[in-house]
């Protein structure tokens, strides 16, 4: 009988492969872990810190640090971390070195209600509580707060949020009942009325028309109210 000598060769190799494979697999997973490393992704503004993610652990999970591999459950910690309200996603594993590695994206708050109840509210229209850490420098959102007319306020800096100018400009919102909403503004001295929040875009076209009519006459400060209330017209009182 001839003896396929490649065959053995090939076989011997990919079981030596295997073994290898195996046993540093082995060797991975019953590696302890020695260091965890919290990285917070997108904006610098942390409403939450590395120390207090740690504390988050050690309290729902136990200590992580000089614990094996195998015996960590992620998914576990994930949920944990994204339980916090100031996290909007995390993404947690573990390098080949040992290190324990956690990517936070954070809420972002896009408006501050200052009332009885004082908190964020976030990009994606939902409530999101003041942080000890870090406070947001955001349009503040004042008056007859309620469901319907936080939702509104969503709208109105969601909308101001895409534009450069009412971005910068825009620095709070006074609810004076649901449908009527009045901006105030970093620089001039009047409010403006803008009523609801149906046909934005056409609002603020003809709120963008004045400004610039207004600021190349030097006639801004002339005027206390700015109404875009009605149809296809900004009606001013003058101070």
């Amino acid at each position: 009988m001839q003896i396929n000598w490649n065959f053995l060769k090939f076989t011997g190799l990919l079981l030596t492969v295997i073994a290898l494979y195996g046993f540093a697999d082995y060797r991975s997973r019953s590696k302890n872990i020695e260091t965890i490393s919290i990285k917070f992704l997108g904006d610098n503004d942390l409403y939450l810190t590395e120390d207090a993610v740690n504390k988050l652990l050690i309290q729902n999970y136990g200590g992580v640090k000089n614990t094996a591999k195998e015996q960590v459950v992620l998914n576990t910690i994930e949920t944990i971390i994204a339980s916090n309200e100031m996290v909007k996603s995390a993404q947690v594993y573990l390098s080949i070195e040992g290190e324990l590695i956690s990517k936070i994206v954070q809420r972002k708050p896009i408006g501050r209600v200052e009332g009885i109840s004082k908190f964020y509210l976030d990009d994606t229209g939902r409530r999101m509580p003041l942080s000890r850490y870090h406070s947001a420098r955001v349009p503040i959102i004042t008056g007859k707060v309620t469901g319907k007319s936080l939702e509104d306020a969503y709208v109105i800096l969601d909308y101001v949020n895409k534009d450069d100018f009412l971005r910068k400009n825009v620095i709070g919102i006074h609810i004076e009942d649901e449908g009527k909403y009045q901006l105030k503004f970093r620089i001039e001295n009047f409010v403006v009325n803008l009523g609801g929040v149906e046909n934005l875009d056409e609002k603020f076209k003809n709120f963008m028309a004045f400004y610039i009519k207004a600021a190349k006459d030097r006639t801004l400060e002339n005027y206390a109210v700015v109404s875009l209330e009605f149809d296809n017209q900004v009606v001013c009182t003058k101070i």
